[in-house]
């Protein structure tokens, strides 16, 4: 190798670890907020009177501490892993003694299991914060913000963050579908049922945006149907719940539509369409093929599927939690939750529209 061969390769070298460090740094200091349900609650419901927590164990069981912290899985939920695969700490609930200081920094979740995009889904669980709360404490943890590094750089802040927003399935599960002749189900046939969650979710959306993140990852729901809960009410043989089905069938493509009207009003890729539904039929339709032994029953619980109840000391437990898709009656195993989050970064449109979550960093990081 000549002199200059030598000298330009050490070059190439200096730039190329300059420049990832440099897309590392961006990516660090990129907050992180969380708004939905009990799929990426990591415990703000332990600080509330409510029977929707999951506080107790087996909840808990492989997370680092092997002990429940207030998240529906085994181990890591889907922003965990999301921050864990970005290099960021993992976001505290927003309602943790913790949350000050400089841990503003990192974000905060606001999510609150048992609630959907309507107040009064989740009515059951009595102290849940519905979703304009959880809008509502954003707002707060803004002022918070600015008074740690100031209005700029608080605004700056948050509309360089990235957002995770999971709504949708308990509006049918915890409310349409909760009882029979429920309130929901005689004032609207499922057909109108699902327009009106949708335009009410654009609402609440339209007014995330409005308080300043401009980088907003929408999930879809999960097919409804095929989690343990609702295989030991309706099925026989092991099949999807089709009434929960269609319920989801309609839903998410509805989604996708209004999020892709709100990106034109926008005027630009604000809102990314995660399509879980999809991910996890994946999963049910051919679990080996993703290392698991079952998709259809749960690790913990008890009854057909263990699909029975909640998940509790008393229930059944399986010995290895990777070899089931569900954990619990309604909530993804840890590793299922990692597979969702590999599609979110780096599936094709198929998973993730417009583009994939690592697409999106790519090109902010070029901004």
């Amino acid at each position: 190798m000549t002199k200059l061969a030598h000298m330009l390769g050490r070059m190439s070298i200096f730039w190329f670890v300059l420049i990832t460090k440099a897309s590392i740094i961006r990516a660090e200091s990129k907050a992180f907020f969380v708004f939905g349900d009990s799929l990426v609650d990591n415990g703000n419901n332990n600080y509330l009177a409510t029977t929707a927590r999951a506080d107790s164990p087996p909840y808990g069981i492989d997370y680092p501490s092997h002990r429940p912290t207030g998240r529906f899985s085994n181990g890591l939920n889907i922003p965990d892993i999301i921050s864990e695969k970005m290099g960021w700490e993992p976001t505290l609930p927003y309602l943790s003694p913790e949350l000050r200081g400089k841990n503003l920094l990192i974000g905060a979740n606001f999510a609150s299991a048992g609630v959907g995009v309507l107040n009064d889904t989740g009515y059951q669980f009595a102290n849940i914060i519905r979703i304009y709360q959880q809008l509502d404490y954003f707002e707060e943890y803004q002022e918070r913000l600015k008074g740690l590094i100031g209005k700029e750089k608080a605004h700056k802040h948050v509309k360089e963050s990235l957002v995770l927003i999971t709504l949708g399935g308990n509006d049918f599960v915890n409310n349409y579908y909760l009882v029979p002749y429920s309130v929901r189900s005689q004032q609207y046939s499922l057909q109108n049922y699902v327009p009106f969650v949708i335009s009410e979710y654009k609402k609440v959306l339209k007014r995330l945006y409005k308080l300043g993140p401009h980088r907003v990852l929408v999930t879809g729901t999960g097919p409804l149907g095929c989690v343990p809960a609702e295989l030991a009410q309706h099925s026989r043989r092991g099949e999807c719940a089709q009434e929960l089905m269609k319920a989801a069938s309609l839903f998410n493509p509805q989604l996708v539509q209004m999020l892709t009207k709100l990106n034109n009003e926008c005027g630009k890729d604000v809102f990314i369409a995660a399509n879980t539904n999809q991910m996890h039929m994946d999963f049910i339709t051919n679990p080996q093929q993703f290392g698991f032994r079952t998709s259809k029953e749960a690790c913990c619980g008890q009854g057909p599927y263990n699909g029975l109840g909640l998940c509790t000391p008393l229930s059944n437990l399986c010995s290895n939690r990777d070899e089931y898709v569900f954990w619990d009656p309604f909530h993804p195993t840890e590793k299922a939750n990692r597979l969702i989050v590999q599609q979110i970064l780096v599936g094709s449109e198929k998973y993730v529209y417009p583009m994939n979550l690592s697409a999106m960093m790519a090109m902010d990081s070029r901004a």
